[in-house]
């Protein structure tokens, strides 16, 4: 069973297509399932859309709930389609978060850590004038957050788990491996996903996300993985995922997982 559970769609302002045109990909490149999970509302803030060019309103989250179950009946029985969204992580407000997502049939919820001390992971001025010892305060920050977000029993997969090297390369030579390793012990503890996210090509550091050598440090630790191409635009629906699934294999995994309804369901590699 071939699946991508990590799509975008023009709600969220900086994805191309509509969520047809994603299901449409995902039957052209030959998969079983597609997942569709655009960005979660800031429900943080008081505005109706805090940031337009970043994620949805919140008055749009039921008309995209409503969409992508209308579009699982249209194509039952050619592709299976799930309901899953990907969360921000933001501790004040992680109540909310459950409180408000809970209310939907939600498949899959994807926790991502997109922002450490209120900066976007993406920024790359934030590296500016750091020392190396800050440099690695920042970095354990990060994992202590993506930790943090599996503790806190909201996600069946958590995101790009070293996305913060996207705009900035020099993030992965930045030494604070007991954090990273603390982090992955964690993820292993409480029973949720990683996804294997090739969207890194998006970025200055091209590549997968994560890298080999956490993936490799992963399967030590005993945690599933699951795959997402993260696409915002319908042509890269799936990308590399064949090779994704060959060096998984040559790591030593054996199988990845995706969710159907919160349950896990395991992939033979």
């Amino acid at each position: 069973m071939k699946f991508d559970l990590h799509t975008h769609h023009f709600r969220c302002g900086h994805a191309d297509g509509t969520i047809r045109d994603y299901i449409e990909a995902g039957i052209s490149a030959g998969l079983g399932v597609i997942g569709i999970s655009d960005h979660t509302p800031y429900f943080g803030s008081p505005s109706e859309q805090a940031f337009p060019l970043i994620a949805m309103s919140k008055s749009e989250l039921s008309n995209y709930v409503e969409e992508v179950l209308s579009l699982k009946k249209e194509y039952e029985g050619v592709i299976d389609v799930l309901l899953g969204i990907e969360s921000d992580f933001f501790p004040e407000h992680a109540e909310l978060y459950r409180k408000t997502l809970s209310a939907y049939p939600f498949d899959y919820v994807i926790g991502s850590v997109h922002s450490v001390g209120g900066v976007s992971i993406f920024n790359k001025r934030r590296w500016k004038g750091l020392s190396k010892n800050e440099q690695i305060r920042v970095k354990s920050d990060y994992y202590r957050l993506i930790a943090d977000s599996a503790r806190s029993g909201m996600f069946q997969i958590l995101g790009h788990i070293d996305a913060m090297k996207g705009n900035y390369p020099a993030f992965s030579e930045i030494p604070a491996p007991k954090p990273m390793d603390d982090c992955l012990q964690v993820i292993s503890e409480c029973g949720v996903a990683i996804e294997i996210n090739t969207s890194g090509g998006t970025k200055l550091v091209g590549g997968w996300y994560p890298s080999e050598d956490i993936l490799e440090r992963a399967n030590h630790f005993g945690v599933e993985v699951t795959f997402g191409s993260d696409a915002h635009k319908p042509s890269r629906v799936a990308e590399d995922r064949d090779a994704v699934a060959a060096q998984l294999k040559a790591i030593g995994f054996t199988h990845w997982v995706y969710y159907k309804q919160r349950e896990k369901i395991k992939v033979s590699l």
